[in-house]
């Protein structure tokens, strides 16, 4: 039986340089097959919100959804690291909320939670790490934050907002975050940021000299009609999805399905004694 990850675990990988794979799940039957596959982190990101319920942003997601989701991919008991994503406003507003919070999803099967943010959040971060709680932060494009800054912007083309990203990610390390997700990034500023920290740091869309990298599953599985420009699509299950449901669709409506492999029966004795019954009634 292979060894359970936890933090430390992804931290000697950057110390063996040796790249980390991470990517979202939010089921169990999805971390079930992720896990399987060999990844090394499940994130039960907030991007549900988006791509399994709707949502138009990560915005109205709740606390309670959130723990819904970690239940579930929990119930696969993956040997991968699995790490909460705190919704927007469970940890911004106190140490007490943030700690409160996290523990609320470590409680429903977390082993380390997430959030965004830099130098505004790094006392939540030191309150959560003094309770027991790993934290891995997140930098640089922060979709909690996208009414402040003007939407989904590429992060750190400027000099002084790359200086300003360089500067949360140190402190996140700073505050005790055990990794750091950069999303959406410049790859110069990644690549300096990964050079500059001892932790490691997971990227999307920030470049290929990250420590790792994270998608969310819906867009390598080619599940998203509108995926972000630096997302890969590895499969189109969409297509496969549309045609498997198109071929039961057809084949009920000419009464093809089910077929007799699919039929179940009465042995002939019990359906002839329970014609006699029906009719004597």
């Amino acid at each position: 039986m292979k060894k359970k990850i936890m933090p430390v675990d992804l931290v000697k990988k950057k110390k063996r340089g040796e790249k980390i794979v991470m990517i979202t799940a939010y089921d169990y039957p999805t971390a079930r097959l992720v896990d399987e596959a060999g990844v090394d982190a499940i994130l039960v990101g907030d991007s549900l919100g988006m791509v399994v319920l709707g949502y138009e942003s990560t915005l109205p997601v709740t606390m309670d959804e959130m723990l819904h989701h970690i239940r579930a991919v929990a119930r696969a008991k993956p040997r991968a690291l699995v790490i909460g994503d705190m919704p927007f406003l469970s940890y911004e507003t106190s140490r007490r909320d943030a700690v409160l919070n996290a523990g609320l999803m470590i409680k429903a099967g977390a082993e380390a939670v997430k959030i965004e943010g830099g130098v505004e959040v790094v006392d939540k971060v030191e309150a959560m790490v003094k309770a027991g709680i790993p934290v891995m932060g997140h930098v640089g494009l922060t979709p909690q934050r996208m009414l402040r800054i003007g939407g989904y912007k590429l992060m750190g083309k400027k000099v002084d907002i790359a200086e300003k990203v360089i500067e949360d990610a140190k402190a996140l390390e700073d505050a005790g975050a055990f990794a750091v997700v950069i999303e959406f990034t410049v790859a110069e500023v990644a690549r300096i940021i990964t050079e500059k920290l001892s932790i490691p740091t997971i990227c999307i869309g920030s470049g290929p000299w990250c420590d790792g990298q994270v998608l969310v599953i819906h867009d390598v599985l080619g599940l998203t009609p509108n995926p972000p420009p630096f997302a890969k699509k590895y499969a189109d299950l969409s297509r496969i999805i549309l045609e498997a449901v198109k071929r039961y669709s057809e084949e009920v409506r000419a009464g093809l399905f089910p077929g007799e492999e699919h039929t179940l029966h009465m042995s002939r004795e019990e359906y002839e004694e329970l014609l006699r019954r029906i009719k004597k009634e």
